[in-house]
């Protein structure tokens, strides 16, 4: 009489129920991480706009002898960002997608602010 060798044919239920759960958790790491790099290019990305802006803000209150006390338009510092005709900067963390809406320029003698988020994105 000859018996039969069953072989295993595929995977049972409960092997793929655990792949399914690894791949689950590793796609939740991954997620996790994707936003808080994404969120850390943003303030970077913030804090790099603050500072132009505010080499802009200087260079135009040396060429036209402002006073500390002087309040820059937004027309003003423009030309000084980029190479002659630059183009306003704008916070990526902004909907409106506005200068005016993004940045505060202040006086000669302050440094400029984020709108959006002043803790966050803030000139060291």
């Amino acid at each position: 009489m000859q018996t039969m060798k069953r072989g295993r044919q595929g995977f049972t239920l409960v092997e793929i129920m655990i792949v399914v759960a690894i791949i689950g958790l590793l796609a939740a790491m991954a997620v996790a991480n994707l936003t808080r790099s994404r969120a850390n290019a943003q303030t970077n990305r913030c804090i790099d706009n603050l500072r132009m802006i505010d080499e802009a803000k200087q260079q135009w209150a040396l060429e036209h002898a402002a006073s500390g006390s002087t309040v820059p338009v937004d027309s003003d510092i423009q030309p000084y960002l980029g190479r002659g005709a630059g183009v306003l900067p704008v916070c990526p963390a902004d909907s409106a997608a506005s200068f005016d809406t993004s940045y505060s320029l202040n006086d000669c003698q302050s440094r400029p602010t984020c709108i959006i988020l002043p803790a966050i994105h803030a000139l060291p």
